[in-house]
C-alpha cells in the first residue's frame, strides 16, 4: 500500500452538475479509503453527441459553486488542455504529470464497466489504476474475473439527470432541489 493521497476521479460532463452527482463524490470522499473525490469535466466524452452541451467554462464554474465550501471535493478542469475528443487514459497520464505524489482512481456507474473494454488503451488502463463501482439499476455487471482492479461499493442513487434538468428549464419548470441553491440561481440568470 502507498502512503500516496488517494484522489478518486468522478469523470462527467456535468451538463449541469446536480445533487446525484455530489451525494456519489460526497459519498465516496467520506465513506472509502479515498482522500478527495475530484469531479473532472470532461469537454466531450467520446461516446456522447456534443449537441446540448453548456460550454466548457460555464459547466466548469457550476461545479465549483456546487462545490464551494467542501474541501474533499474539488473541481479538475484537466481535460480542458488536452486533445479532443478525450480519452480517460490520456487524463491519468496527464494528471500523473502534474501530482506525482497522489494515486488516482475512477469512479463510475455499472453502467460503464461493460463498456471499458472499448476505451482508448482499456489493457492499459485496466492494469494501472483501481475502478470503484457503484451498482445502477437495471445494469449487471460482466464476469468480474476481468477487472481484477475493479471493487463494486454500495452507494446512494437519485434517478436524476442532467437532461431531465435542462428539459426543465427549457419548460420553465422548477429545479430546485435538483442542483444546489448556487447553481440554481446562475442557471436562472
Amino acid at each position: 500500500m502507498t502512503d500516496s493521497p488517494r484522489i478518486g476521479l468522478l469523470f462527467g460532463s456535468f451538463n449541469p452538475v446536480h445533487i446525484g452527482h455530489l451525494i456519489l463524490a460526497e459519498h465516496f470522499a467520506t465513506r472509502t479509503d479515498l482522500a478527495e473525490v475530484w469531479l473532472v469535466v470532461t469537454p466531450h466524452n467520446p461516446f456522447k453527441e456534443a449537441k446540448d452541451l453548456l460550454p466548457d467554462t460555464e459547466r466548469l464554474r457550476l461545479v465549483e459553486l456546487a462545490l464551494a465550501g467542501n474541501p474533499r471535493l474539488r473541481a479538475e478542469s484537466i481535460e480542458f488542455g488536452l486533445p479532443r475528443p478525450s480519452y480517460t487514459i490520456a487524463t491519468l497520464d496527464a494528471l500523473r504529470l502534474r501530482h506525482p505524489g497522489h494515486d488516482f482512481v475512477l469512479l463510475m456507474g455499472s453502467d460503464n464497466v461493460p463498456g471499458l473494454p472499448r476505451w482508448q488503451e482499456s489493457a492499459r488502463l485496466l492494469a494501472e489504476v483501481d475502478i470503484y463501482v457503484y451498482p445502477r439499476p437495471g445494469y449487471e455487471l460482466p464476469d468480474l474475473a476481468a477487472f481484477p482492479r475493479l471493487r463494486v461499493l454500495a452507494a446512494p442513487l437519485l434517478d436524476i439527470s442532467a437532461t431531465y434538468i435542462r428539459e426543465s428549464l427549457r419548460a420553465g419548470q422548477s429545479i430546485r432541489y435538483l442542483v444546489p441553491a448556487a447553481v440554481e440561481a446562475e442557471l436562472l440568470k
